[in-house]
């Protein structure tokens, strides 16, 4: 009973703490968005609302938008490629040199963007058709989100029930390659889901190690936001904030469906589907 009373006493408690802190979080974006469509920020909603901020956003800068997010589907691909099966490894693992390497893996989280940048700069800047290609920055953002995805999906593959499963079907003559695809990796697909909407979603938004390393012409949506901002009215830079919003969520909408639906499907351990 005490239990109960506690807990309806506490309800309404936390209930006001969430939509506070979610206010207080969302308050600004709200205004930043309202600024992006009235005529006048200054005067507020009292001089009328336009789109024709966002407009001339679009025409300056629509090209980052798509860049930015073929930019964060190719960190995934490459994500997938490389952090699955660098997962599996890492899981299975359990020697010194593999710690080592998930821990050097893990560096480029640790420190500034920008010294990140500085040092893809030295080591490949001097390759001058890759330094300004759309491949460098990719680099960049692969060495900056892979880790996010070995580490998702490495706590996965590293459950004792996988292993079971993945020696009982070596057992009965699958190779590793059937093992892997086949048994391994719907295994963990929600897992694989979570990192890739985490690569996208980091992607995405990155800024410091980009500004670094873009050019004119390999320009992404939050280095163009940061470049409104700084040169152009109030009014376009929320302007811009409203496009990076309409571009990027429903794209996370989208993968978010998907994750609940890989999550339905593939959802329950191989224990329990036995």
């Amino acid at each position: 009973m005490k239990a109960t009373q506690s807990g309806r006493v506490d309800t309404p408690v936390l209930l006001a703490i969430t939509v506070a802190v979610t206010l207080f979080t969302v308050l600004p974006m709200l205004v930043s968005i309202t600024a992006g469509l009235t005529n006048n920020f200054s005067r507020g909603l009292a001089s009328g609302l336009t789109t024709r901020w966002i407009e001339e956003v679009w025409a300056l800068y629509g090209s980052t938008a798509w860049r930015s997010v073929l930019l964060a589907l190719a960190c995934v691909v490459v994500g997938l490629l490389v952090g699955v099966p660098c997962a599996w490894a890492l899981a299975r693992s359990r020697t010194r040199a593999a710690r080592l390497f998930e821990e050097l893996l893990t560096l480029p989280v640790a420190v500034p963007g920008l010294a990140s940048a500085l040092a893809l700069i030295l080591a490949y800047g001097q390759i001058s058709g890759f330094r300004q290609s759309f491949a460098f920055i990719l680099v960049g953002h692969v060495v900056f989100t892979l880790p996010f995805m070995v580490r998702t999906v490495a706590a996965a593959f590293a459950r004792d029930d996988l292993q079971s499963l993945d020696e009982a079907a070596r057992s009965l003559g699958a190779s590793f390659p059937q093992r892997f695809l086949g048994v391994l990796v719907p295994a963990v697909a929600p897992s694989i889901v979570a990192g890739s909407l985490m690569v996208f979603t980091l992607s995405v938004g990155e800024f410091n190690l980009t500004w670094m390393l873009h050019t004119p012409l390999t320009r992404t949506l939050p280095v163009g936001l940061a470049d409104s901002y700084a040169s152009m009215r109030i009014e376009i830079g929320s302007a811009y904030t409203l496009v990076f919003f309409i571009v990027i969520l429903p794209i996370l909408w989208g993968m978010q469906a998907l994750a609940r639906w890989i999550e339905n499907t593939h959802g329950s351990s191989p224990a329990a589907s036995r």
